[in-house]
């Protein structure tokens, strides 16, 4: 057991933690689990009662012992937008204009320009004000040494910009993902006053952050350009401890597995035609194929599987626990990575990525052949990257991968992925920290010295 005291602390503030689900929570549940080992005490800020995209009580596991938790209530107009679109009360908000259902009715475009134009950043903008007078009070008597926000939803960094006016203490923005250059960002049917407040709320974040992280080269070139500053790039990783499991016989067939939200901009339909074409002249690809999404799905994944005859092929699971997920994962014969097809896919590295590197079982990326993601493989021999309609590649890849499947010969022999893990990460979020620290302690003791502080 790691002894905390004495160590320097940090503020996390984020929307996304356990027992929420999904993508959003892993990145700092498991910087989380990790700070300790490099002399960081980490305390969380969420919300009491959100409203996440899934729960998965399994996550909980990975919170350290003792870790301080504060929560407060968040009101978020949620309850309002399910009435107004005929939703559920109990039922989950999707994000990314991810569609299970088909296509929009009026009542859902006005609800869309609502959310666009009158929650700005994000609907949990309600939540700012109260945050930073209540975090402005509870850190005078638990002071920590730099604060770290993380979003979507930018809301969190809007709190943190807040506390770093009210308390000077170091704070560090963590983009997960785009603010203005996000892929949806252009069906918010923004009004031009929305737009430039967005814009506006962004540049501001960039411009008083001490620091700001994200996750690949490409999208923080993207927020260069925006704020006219150096921004550092922490990629997402994955945990060697959630794959102790391994490794797993697979199952019969050549079974390709997704894992996550597909959304119609990841809905690769060049795929599904030249699997198609394939099932049409190699009878035994056909018997032997089998496709398997775990997660939800746009309504136009299960449509352009019916109109190529390979709906049949498909065995769909809705939101499992995270390690389950995993564990089904690691039968297959290879891993679907379907990137985003839009202006800003050249930075998207999904949080699978890292994951299926750890599975060790060969990688069909769709998208960009230089972008973050294919370089990543590239660079791990993890497996291929097709261009989004390069009908040809993607069969010569596809018959590949099922010859060497059929003679057992489908593996991949990786190079170092270590520098992905969860804990090589951590380490390296902590330096930042620290140096933060430091400029801060050099920058007191240079005002003393030129007489701008006196002691007291």
């Amino acid at each position: 057991m790691i002894k905390t005291t004495g160590m320097k602390k940090v503020l996390i503030i984020t929307y996304y933690w356990p027992p929420s689900g999904g993508a959003g929570v892993q990145r700092w549940l498991k910087f989380t689990k990790y700070l300790r080992n490099y002399g960081w005490e980490p305390m969380i800020y969420t919300p009491s009662n959100p409203e996440p995209p899934d729960i998965d009580t399994s996550l909980l596991s990975d919170i350290p012992e003792n870790l301080t938790v504060i929560r407060t209530k968040i009101w978020e107009p949620y309850s309002l937008y399910k009435r107004f679109t005929g939703k559920k009360k109990e039922s989950r908000i999707t994000h990314g204009f991810l569609k299970e259902g088909k296509a929009s009715g009026p009542a859902e475009k006005i609800a869309t320009w609502i959310r666009g134009n009158f929650f700005i950043p994000d609907a949990r903008c309600f939540w700012v004000k109260p945050s930073i007078k209540y975090l402005t009070h509870y850190l005078k008597s638990n002071p920590v040494d730099v604060i770290v926000s993380t979003g979507p939803p930018h809301s969190m960094h809007l709190i943190a910009m807040g506390l770093k006016e009210k308390t000077n203490i170091p704070w560090l923005a963590d983009f997960r993902d785009p603010w203005t250059e996000i892929d949806f960002f252009g069906q918010l049917l923004l009004s031009s006053y929305a737009r430039k407040k967005h814009q506006r709320l962004e540049k501001g974040v960039l411009a008083n952050a001490d620091l700001v992280v994200t996750i690949s080269r490409h999208l923080a070139n993207d927020l260069f350009r925006i704020g006219e500053r150096k921004i550092e790039v922490i990629t997402n990783g994955f945990d060697t401890e959630d794959f102790k499991f391994l490794p797993v016989e697979q199952e019969p067939g050549f079974i390709l597995t997704h894992i996550g939200s597909l959304n119609k901009d990841r809905n690769p339909l060049t795929l599904w035609e030249t699997m198609a074409e394939l099932c049409n002249t190699n009878p035994r690809f056909k018997r032997l194929l089998k496709l398997r999404f775990i997660g939800k799905n746009d309504f136009s994944l299960r449509d352009g599987l019916q109109k190529n005859a390979l709906y049949e092929k498909a065995e769909f699971f809705d939101y499992m626990p995270h390690q389950q997920a995993l564990r089904l994962a690691a039968t297959s014969s290879a891993l679907l990575l379907l990137l985003n097809n839009t202006p800003n896919v050249m930075g998207i590295t999904p949080g699978k990525l890292f994951e299926y590197l750890a599975l060790k079982r060969p990688i069909l990326c769709i998208g960009p052949e230089v972008g973050d993601s294919a370089n990543i493989l590239l660079q791990t021999a993890s497996g291929d990257t097709v261009g989004f309609s390069d009908k040809e590649k993607m069969k010569a890849v596809l018959l590949d991968w099922f010859y060497k499947h059929e003679k057992h010969e489908l593996q991949i022999v990786s190079a170092d992925i270590n520098t992905y893990s969860r804990e090589k990460l951590t380490e390296n979020m902590a330096s930042f920290f620290e140096n933060l620290v430091s400029v801060k302690s050099r920058l007191k003791s240079e005002a003393y010295g030129h007489g701008l502080i006196k002691e007291s």
